[in-house]
């Protein structure tokens, strides 16, 4: 539990760092709250006095009058700091919480493909969204707080010792049982918390993966089971809350009855006081059972607060915990590389490069070619060859563990990554949009690409005319992942894109593979023009789309078996020629 507790502390602490550039921010936060903390206590004070001098003595109404003035201009005091606290305190807290979700998404898009392979996004999104939304209230409803209402507690007691100190302790009395309470709930309210943290990262997995995979859902008639499973992981949700409720419900009405003891035990005290001969001021202990009872109120509200705050706190340092875990996963980080100037116009060379995604499960086997310099070359195979990977290494999606690639003489593990990437355009055959229209899905929103080049660019791939049918043109909406346009269509916006970022190297991975065939003739097009002049490298699964390529390696097993000419093949009879038979046998 002493580890537990050192780990939270050292959470804290970084959480604490994040405020560094708000200082002013929280300075003024807590100048607010500290001095409403020094402020509400003295108004049982002032209130005690009115009741003693002026209500049951009623000998000065205009005296009355001023002092019910002064008291009605420190609710109004009160409430404009109560104002500017919850402002700036919201203030800092939403500002940190960006700064926090800029530093988390900038980490994640830097990691490599691998680290999201075995990840689920419904997990990521809990860390992005969930978990730090439960860490602003660490600053907007926490930390803070917390310092305001131990200040309040603190000038609270003193006031009551310096009022009536036999009177204090008697009302005191309960306190210890109060700590005690609050200790087994902060407890308590850990467990739950953490079990909390987990059912939501369950449900936020399990929903993320099962609308987006709702077709498969629906196709193989998984509706009633994933409907229960659903249920099973609602259900546990469900009691993580319950548990969380069901130590409020307990905690809070024990601070009820205590702070009732109080009260309680003061008028017993005040009972005792007319008890034997010596009988007592009664407008003084009328002014101090008004103030105490006042007092008391005060005492045991920021208690109570307190542990829900304390709580609100802790909830958010646990959710903390999981956002630094993926900001301090380093092994994950993509090295970037230093060179940001290179003539791209090079052959791109593999010397001996072995490949693996898992362990020495070799996918790439010491491969060993080259790809000149402003040729086409395509890539055939069954599945499971290695295709793909070839482009994820070229991409640097994935970093290969033997060998290199090299760009003419330099490794392309030392050129910076975003500079690589900007010079390689990869046309995917799984083709992702985003939520957004035709034009800003092709540039991606990038300012320096006009309106015009992306008209030019949509008439010389063939897809204009496409794209002047659907409502709105090149603003008409495609929804979330694109899901309104067509396969061919989706692909067709693809070529756009690559022809408008006009890259040294093109990468076409299986492009034609689910299109029709009206389609594949303007992708076709689109091909011979994006090929034209540039570096290409074409992963086909219809061979008929490669017959003019400069030269075909066929791979089996992360192996070069053949290469050379779609004629030098089909003439040698080997394994290029019996994939092409299959093929044209089936039409």
């Amino acid at each position: 539990m002493a580890s537990q507790t050192k780990l939270d502390l050292k959470v804290f602490k970084r959480l604490i760092f994040f405020v560094k550039s708000y200082r002013k921010i929280l300075i003024f936060s807590l100048l607010c709250t500290l001095t409403l903390s020094a402020l509400t206590p003295l108004r049982p004070m002032i209130i005690g006095s009115m009741v003693n001098d002026y209500i049951i003595d009623s000998q000065n109404g205009s005296a009355l009058l001023n002092w019910t003035l002064i008291l009605l201009g420190l609710l109004l005091f009160e409430g404009l700091f109560q104002f500017l606290n919850a402002y700036f305190s919201n203030l800092l807290a939403q500002s940190v919480i960006r700064d926090i979700r800029k530093r988390l998404f900038k980490h994640l898009v830097s990691f490599r493909m691998k680290y999201f392979d075995k990840t689920p996004i419904g997990n990521l999104v809990t860390r992005l969204v969930s978990d730090i939304e439960a860490i602003s209230e660490v600053f907007s409803s926490g930390l803070i707080d917390i310092l305001g209402d131990l200040l309040m507690l603190i000038v609270v007691i003193a006031l009551m010792f310096f009022t009536n100190w036999h009177l204090s302790l008697m009302v005191l009395l309960p306190i210890p049982l109060l700590l005690i309470a609050t200790r087994i709930f902060a407890k308590a309210m850990r467990r739950a918390f953490q079990q909390e943290r987990l059912q939501v990262t369950r449900l936020n997995t399990f929903v993320q993966e099962h609308i987006s995979g709702m077709s498969i859902v629906q196709l193989f008639n998984r509706e009633k089971k994933e409907y229960a499973a659903f249920k099973e992981i609602n259900h546990g949700h469900k009691q993580a809350q319950i548990n969380a409720v069901w130590a409020f419900s307990i905690f809070f009405p024990v601070v009820e009855i205590l702070s009732s003891l109080s009260i309680a035990l003061m008028l017993v005290w005040g009972g005792f006081q007319f008890l034997g001969d010596n009988q007592p001021d009664a407008g003084k202990m009328y002014k101090e059972i008004f103030e105490f009872t006042l007092w008391i109120n005060m005492l045991f509200r920021p208690i109570r607060q307190l542990a829900d705050k304390f709580n609100i706190l802790q909830r958010g340092v646990v959710r903390a915990e999981r956002v630094f875990e993926i900001l301090d996963m380093n092994e994950d980080v993509q090295e970037q590389g230093k060179i940001t100037s290179i003539d791209f116009n090079q052959s791109i060379h593999f010397k001996d490069v072995s490949f693996a995604y898992i362990d020495e499960d070799w996918v790439l086997k010491n491969l060993n070619l080259s790809i000149e310099k402003g040729k086409m070359v395509a890539f055939v195979g069954a599945t499971g060859a290695g295709k793909t990977s070839i482009v994820n290494l070229l991409g640097r999606f994935y970093e290969y563990q033997k060998g290199q690639i090299l760009l003419g003489e330099t490794d392309i593990q030392e050129l910076e990554l975003a500079y690589l990437r900007k010079n390689i355009a990869i046309v995917l055959q799984d083709v992702f949009l985003f939520s957004g229209t035709i034009l800003n899905n092709i540039t991606l929103s990038d300012p320096d690409i006009s309106r015009e080049e992306v008209i030019i660019a949509s008439k010389a791939v063939g897809a204009h005319d496409f794209i002047m049918r659907l409502p709105g043109g090149y603003d008409y909406e495609v929804g979330e992942r694109g899901g309104v346009l067509s396969v061919g269509q989706r692909q067709l916006l693809a070529f756009i894109r690559a022809y408008v970022y006009n890259p040294h190297i093109l990468i076409l991975d299986e492009a034609t593979s689910s299109v029709d065939n009206e389609t594949e003739t303007l992708i076709q097009h689109a091909t011979a023009k994006l090929t034209k002049g540039r570096t290409s490298i074409v992963i086909a699964h219809r061979l008929s789309t490669i017959q003019k390529a400069d030269n075909i390696i066929v791979l089996e097993r992360g192996e070069i078996v053949e290469m050379g000419s779609h004629a030098d093949l089909i003439e040698k009879d080997g394994y290029y020629r019996k994939l092409y038979d299959i093929q044209f046998a089936e039409k």
